[in-house]
């Protein structure tokens, strides 16, 4: 594809709005994977991110709006495996483990059931961020701005509750409610970000941002601008890929991802 081409194509409205979309779920991903991994909940959000078919699989089942259905459902799931996790004494890799579990098998028997449906399989597993509409586009800059909007106004606790949590209870922060709150941002994203890169590689657009930037910063605030604009512009040159050789786009984000952060890796060896 020649360069009159790629524009030609990047001047559609669908396309306009899928390299939005992947700007947007960039700074999404790379502002909370940031927490994600300095609070070592990586496993969480690959437990939300797989309970999503059976999130899927009973909107399909109920004849119910996907993206709603969706949000709500990971929102309730990653709440409930939080209450599990704080109110019993098993470990939190335990609990992870029994829910990731017993929700795929839920969704693997719900997903026999629906006649006809198997051909979206791959759109679960793999997501499509051409298809990315315009509520879609709206409910991520309401996100992206709730998110901010919280991380200014707490930004002293959100510190201390990452570095310190114990230190961060002595010292009265709200902690379980900051903690909710983060989970309720963290699962609507997984929600959102299920729709453009799929089940499989929810979990990467989340990590692999902010551990590339975590390699570079040490310093929390420079940590979460540079995660996010890592995210940013890898949504960005994956959609430039994913044109111009005809690949799909989810998973050339995600590569591109990939590719930034074992160049970065090497750097930082060698260094």
């Amino acid at each position: 594809m020649n360069l009159a081409d790629l524009l030609s194509l990047f001047s559609l409205p669908f396309m306009q709005r899928a390299v939005l979309g992947g700007v947007l779920l960039g700074i999404l991903g790379g502002i909370l994977g940031s927490f994600l991994i300095l609070r070592r909940l990586s496993l969480f959000g690959d437990t939300v991110g797989h309970s999503a078919m059976l999130g899927v699989v009973l909107a399909a089942l109920l004849e119910l709006p996907a993206t709603w259905t969706l949000m709500g459902f990971t929102v309730a799931f990653g709440l409930s495996v939080i209450y599990l996790i704080d109110r019993t004494d098993l470990g939190s890799d335990t609990v992870l483990c029994i829910s990731l579990s017993g929700s795929i098998a839920l969704g693997t028997i719900g997903f026999s059931y629906l006649k006809g449906y198997q051909g979206n399989l791959l759109s679960i597993l793999f997501g499509d961020i051409l298809a990315i509409s315009k509520t879609d586009i709206i409910l991520l800059l309401l996100l992206l701005g709730i998110t901010l909007v919280w991380i200014i106004i707490s930004l002293p606790q959100q510190i201390l509750l990452t570095v310190n949590s114990d230190l961060a209870i002595v010292k009265g922060v709200a902690v379980r409610r900051h903690r909710y709150f983060f989970i309720v941002l963290l699962a609507t994203t997984i929600a959102l970000t299920i729709r453009a890169v799929g089940i499989l590689l929810v979990n990467g657009f989340l990590v692999i941002p902010a551990a590339c930037a975590r390699l570079i910063c040490q310093q929390f605030v420079p940590f979460l601008i540079t995660a996010a604009s890592i995210g940013a512009l890898s949504g960005i040159m994956g959609m430039i890929i994913s044109g111009g050789l005809d690949l799909p786009s989810g998973p050339s984000i995600v590569l591109v991802q990939l590719s930034g952060f074992l160049a970065v890796a090497l750097w930082c060896r060698q260094s």
